[in-house]
């Protein structure tokens, strides 16, 4: 086994610095020392869940970057000194249709998560990326492209690849009209990939504080969703709304926004819904879902990110300093992403 330093959960708000065991590298397998690492709500919901039931150990972080420091001999991808990033997918079955279509975030078996997921190999829990060296299989690691900041590309990795996805594959491009509603980790890189597709981009706001910011970040306009005239106003307008909003709310709204045959596709809350069919039918109107994204789809947005300069708006903290960014993004205090330097893991 391999020595590691990692931060590891000790109850819902705590973290301990202590050694981590990673696993003796396969043939297949890439070892890399974290250097940055996204601090991502999923990493609240997992710690809210671990002060409830304490049987495997925790160990978040699932969106980082950093530096090949060792390879398995049947690698050739990668070599040691490579710049690598990583998702919160490390893993799949590998042969159902999703797998094979190139979307093994939807994989049948369900896909291996950085962390808390099983080794599809011998059991153990997956221990994430709040830690100085992460092992992986070499599919699953991505080359870093030059001319990308390493620690604005972190949050790519997650945030950025869930709102790629839709944009994508809802054919976003020039012409095209998109809102989106939230403006925060998710939010602000659907704005800034949207704008570099092409399309005329909406900020959908509670209010107007941040409209200068949405329009700093390229977007061509911001409606108040409190604001009964401008939402009225932009009633059937938007070809796709991304909506980013990570509490439970009222669809209805985002849905008259939506223009005839458009999408409304949440990206943020995924928890029980409950939709007027009228909603829907009015304007043939198409309410999606999407998350994370597979092999293809992510290095073809790491591309896409260095092509038109694009990384996450970030404030970098020590990692001795997680509990501090973890309360901070609680109370959402940021913006728009936590990123943890590794270094001080050393």
């Amino acid at each position: 086994m391999r020595t590691t330093t990692g931060w590891q959960a000790t109850g819902p708000t705590a973290l301990r610095r202590t050694p981590l065991e990673r696993r003796d590298l396969r043939p297949d397998d890439i070892a890399v020392r974290v250097d940055y690492c996204g601090v991502c709500h999923t990493d609240l919901h997992a710690l809210h869940a671990f002060g409830q039931r304490t049987e495997a150990p925790l160990v978040p972080g699932h969106e980082f970057t950093g530096v090949v420091t060792g390879t398995g001999s049947r690698v050739t991808a990668f070599s040691v000194g490579d710049h690598v990033a990583v998702g919160n997918i490390v893993d799949s079955c590998g042969v159902c249709d999703m797998c094979e279509a190139g979307q093994e975030n939807f994989c049948h078996s369900f896909p291996t998560l950085t962390y808390g997921g099983t080794d599809r190999q011998d059991g153990s829990t997956t221990l994430g990326g709040y830690s100085r060296e992460y092992v992986v299989r070499d599919a699953f690691a991505y080359a870093l492209p030059s001319g990308l900041d390493p620690a604005a590309t972190a949050p790519l990795m997650c945030a950025g690849v869930t709102v790629w996805e839709p944009l994508r594959s809802l054919g976003v491009g020039p012409g095209s009209r998109v809102a989106v509603a939230g403006l925060g980790g998710l939010g602000h890189l659907a704005v800034k990939m949207a704008v570099a597709l092409g399309a005329t981009t909406t900020v959908i706001s509670r209010t107007h504080e941040k409209r200068d910011d949405a329009l700093k970040l390229g977007a061509h306009d911001l409606i108040a969703s409190t604001d009964a005239e401008q939402m009225a106003a932009a009633r059937d307008t938007f070809d796709v709304v991304i909506d980013t909003i990570s509490a439970q709310h009222d669809l209805a709204p985002y849905l008259k926004l939506v223009a005839m045959d458009g999408t409304l596709s949440l990206v943020g809350y995924l928890g029980p819904l409950t939709v007027e069919a009228m909603d829907l039918l009015v304007g043939r109107k198409k309410l999606s879902s999407a998350g994370s994204g597979g092999r293809p789809a992510t290095a073809e947005m790491l591309q896409f990110c260095a092509d038109h300069n694009i990384g996450a708006d970030i404030e970098v903290l020590p990692s001795s300093q997680v509990e501090t960014a973890l309360d901070r993004l609680r109370r959402n205090d940021v913006r728009y992403r936590f990123v943890l330097d590794m270094s001080d893991l050393d």
